[in-house]
């Protein structure tokens, strides 16, 4: 896999609606972070001491964070409107020639800015609420 164009990283929330997902408008940055905890399992008897981590037990979570302008699009408004009623629902991360991500997440963090001279921006942070699949892009 060769580099790949950042603009190309897409973040879609789930409408609800027939057609299922719409690009979330204005983005400029988008970060997925994968992320287990660790189970340690050393004891007295641990060869040299050495810590002992158990596989498979941690929780795992994953954790998107993007940022860019607001438009007031229809994406702005699911945002808004999943923030404000705490929900949780799936949502698409698609990394080119990598593949898809998909599923439950709630939106942890919503923030808006701006100054005299420039444009309203605003910041997301998305945490997941489930189990998230992977679709090898074709």
């Amino acid at each position: 896999m060769g580099a790949q164009k950042g603009k190309d990283l897409l973040l879609k929330v789930d409408t609800g609606m027939p057609g299922g997902y719409v690009t979330v408008a204005g983005l400029r940055t988008k970060k997925i972070a994968f992320n287990s905890q660790s189970v340690d399992v050393t004891d007295q008897d641990s060869a040299g001491r050495w810590r002992e981590l158990l596989a498979g037990a941690g929780v795992q979570r994953a954790s998107v964070s993007g940022s860019g302008i607001f438009k007031d699009a229809q994406s702005d408004t699911k945002i808004r409107e999943n923030f404000f009623a705490g929900s949780i629902v799936n949502w698409q991360l698609i990394v080119p020639d990598f593949g898809t991500l998909q599923g439950p997440f709630q939106i942890t963090a919503l923030e808006y800015s701006g100054s005299h001279d420039g444009e309203v921006g605003f910041e997301i942070g998305l945490e997941s609420a489930g189990q998230i699949s992977f679709t090898v892009a074709a």
